[in-house]
């Protein structure tokens, strides 16, 4: 692999591709559309199933011990409940979006013969020159409403524009990817794990990797509404590993740079022996110490220090250089994004040659 850190770009190309197109649960075509395409322009097997997601077949050994991967390509949104006389839309959420969460957000109602129209969707009374209750007013969907861009002022006007009860409510995701290599987006659950799965589809076909047992890829789009996940399960599927967002949050244990392995939810405790495998994957790859410090006279320092400490310990370990002739990796990531995560990959692959040689040297004693 010559550039391995591509199919991490092609991961998040996907992503914001998806991010771009509108797919609140029940509104999901046009996303499942952009998917099976995908799968298509990459020569992988994939149809639409009955109920609207796509399954993907990545090939693989073991058909009778298969792996079911899935993600969901619907997002939160909203749906038109009534139409105000004063020209303004009432809306119910699609999915458990609170409504305080996307106060003032630009949105647009996707009629079903007319067209799209722009809107916000913002408090009754808005204004604190007027209101002076809106600091302490507790919003929800019974008091906030859609204000079209348009010149609307009754129910007549709003009905003459083609808008209707049961039109669909997006809201813009505002997708930025900044320079230092974090995305920013509404609908990154699941949108990001649905461009992961793409990337690691095409890492996996131009690669010419054969995995050693079936795997499948299932989009789903259905997910935020609860249903749509055990459907359409090949035969052979012994385990299915579901690609989601990660709960970061007071209590729990992840931050936002690491995977998530969640053990149940509202809904009860999942695959016991299966968490298990997904932990002891998770140490065997990060079971190497890379060392890398700042490239100044202290950093040297603290590496040389560091390194009599840890090989005394008898942890295997690599020293790297992750500032790539910059002061530090964090000037290195700003500047060369591509760069830094080769180098980092890099790294890795030679600590783990470490770590093989440092298991051979135990087996021989």
């Amino acid at each position: 692999m010559k550039n391995p850190n591509r199919y991490m770009e092609y991961a998040v190309e996907y992503a914001c591709a998806l991010l771009a197109i509108d797919s609140p649960t029940g509104y999901t075509k046009e996303a499942a559309d952009y998917v099976l395409d995908a799968f298509e322009k990459l020569g992988i097997p994939a149809r639409r199933t009955v109920k609207g997601g796509i399954l993907a077949d990545l090939g693989g050994q073991d058909d009778r011990d298969a792996l079911f991967l899935e993600a969901h390509i619907d997002t939160l949104g909203g749906m038109v409940s009534e139409i105000l006389g004063s020209g303004r839309l009432r809306i119910v959420p699609l999915g458990g979006l609170p409504a305080p969460v996307v106060e003032t957000e630009n949105c647009r109602v996707v009629t079903k013969f007319s067209g799209v129209y722009g809107g916000t969707f913002q408090l009754e009374n808005a204004s604190l020159h007027v209101n002076g209750q809106l600091r302490e007013t507790v919003r929800t969907y019974e008091n906030m409403e859609v204000v079209l861009d348009e010149n609307a002022s009754s129910k007549e006007d709003v009905e003459k524009l083609g808008i209707g009860v049961g039109d669909i409510v997006c809201f813009d995701p505002r997708t930025v990817v900044t320079e230092s290599g974090y995305i920013k987006s509404r609908f990154l659950d699941d949108k990001l794990s649905a461009g992961i799965l793409l990337g690691f589809a095409r890492y996996l076909k131009e690669e010419n990797i054969t995995p050693s047992r079936r795997l499948y890829v299932h989009m789903t789009i259905y997910e935020e509404v609860g249903h749509g996940g055990s459907a359409s399960v090949p035969e052979g599927v012994t385990e299915v590993l579901s690609v989601d967002m990660g709960c970061v949050g007071k209590g729990l244990q992840c931050t936002e740079h690491q995977v998530s392995i969640c053990a149940k939810d509202s809904g009860g405790p999942y695959s016991y022996d299966f968490v298990r495998k997904l932990i002891e994957a998770a140490a065997d790859f990060s079971g190497v110490f890379v060392l890398a410090l700042d490239n100044d006279e202290a950093g040297r320092k603290a590496a040389e220090n560091l390194s009599a400490m840890i090989q005394e310990a008898g942890f295997p370990f690599s020293v790297a250089d992750l500032c790539g002739g910059c002061k530090d990796e964090n000037e290195f990531l700003v500047m060369d994004r591509a760069g830094f995560s080769f180098a980092c990959l890099e790294a890795y692959e030679t600590a783990q040659a470490a770590a093989g040689k440092a298991e051979k040297a135990l087996a021989a004693l």
